[in-house]
């Protein structure tokens, strides 16, 4: 009868070490996997973020990081309009008849930068977008003015020169050439009329303005136009934002043909509605 051959003790001293893992070894096999998924992710989105184009935001890792810190303070709803002040009772805004907007909404993504990512300007009707903001700033040099946006950094706007309601320099408006969208800042009354009439939605940021001071409340988006004549309503909606930002309506003329500015009338009643507001 043949003996049992006993294993040697350096045998189980191998088995032993094999199965001899440490508690940070097993957490870090174990979390492998979602080290990796997570990689994945963040490769991802920051690819997103790149895709959306020059903004206010850099495009660059450090500007993606950036971003990564703001998305706790954005709007959950941009569609939900701001709080409106009572005071504000009193001076109403500019849009109530504004018309409401055939077809759904683009889809929208980013937050700084924002874009549409669907129903995007053709270059025809961007061009005819800007000579449109061309002409009010050609038409109105008393009130208004052209340069490169104080937001954007880089796109062209359109300022006031008397600003009433802080903005960034007295900005009303910046087109967006990858998209045809604007943002534009407007009186709480017209950015509610602007979201249900389906014209546009709020940036995400404009619900943190006080805490972090990135863009004004009434901040908004506005879609970008597919046609000529909603070139005249986005046209509308920008002159109702430079009667926000500055205080005084566009289009009166002189006997002269020259500007008629609402003068301290329109100061006075822009100042109490912009310093009222700003207590609130």
């Amino acid at each position: 009868m043949q003996s049992c051959k006993v294993c040697s003790p350096s045998f189980y001293h191998g088995i032993e070490a094999l199965f001899a893992f440490s508690f940070h070894d097993l957490t870090f096999i174990f979390l492998l996997p979602l080290i990796f998924y997570l990689q994945r992710v963040v490769v991802a989105d920051y690819h997103r973020f790149l895709a959306l184009g020059p903004g206010g935001t850099p495009s660059t890792f450090l500007g993606y990081l950036r971003i990564l810190c703001l998305r706790p303070f954005a709007l959950r709803d941009p569609l939900k309009p701001p709080p409106f002040p009572p005071i504000l009772a009193l001076f109403p805004g500019r849009l109530s008849n504004l018309p409401k907007r055939r077809g759904p909404r683009p889809q929208v993504e980013g937050l700084a930068p924002q874009r549409q990512i669907t129903q995007k300007v053709t270059p025809e009707l961007y061009s005819a977008l800007a000579n449109h903001l061309h002409g009010l700033a050609e038409t109105h040099p008393a009130l208004l003015e052209e340069g490169t946006s104080c937001f954007e950094k880089h796109s062209c706007g359109l300022f006031s020169i008397c600003e009433i309601n802080k903005t960034c320099s007295g900005e009303i408006a910046h087109a967006h050439p990858s998209d045809g969208s604007m943002h534009t800042t407007l009186h709480p009354g017209d950015v509610k009329a602007v979201i249900e009439n389906g014209w546009g939605e709020r940036h995400p940021l404009s619900g943190a303005h006080r805490l972090l001071g990135c863009v004004p409340e009434g901040f908004v988006m506005i879609y970008a136009p597919r046609s000529e004549d909603e070139i005249a309503i986005v046209g509308e909606i920008v002159r109702a934002a430079a009667w926000w930002v500055g205080g005084c309506e566009l289009g009166c003329k002189g006997g002269d043909g020259g500007e008629v500015i609402q003068g301290q009338k329109c100061a006075i009643l822009g100042g109490m509605v912009g310093n009222e507001w700003a207590k609130d």
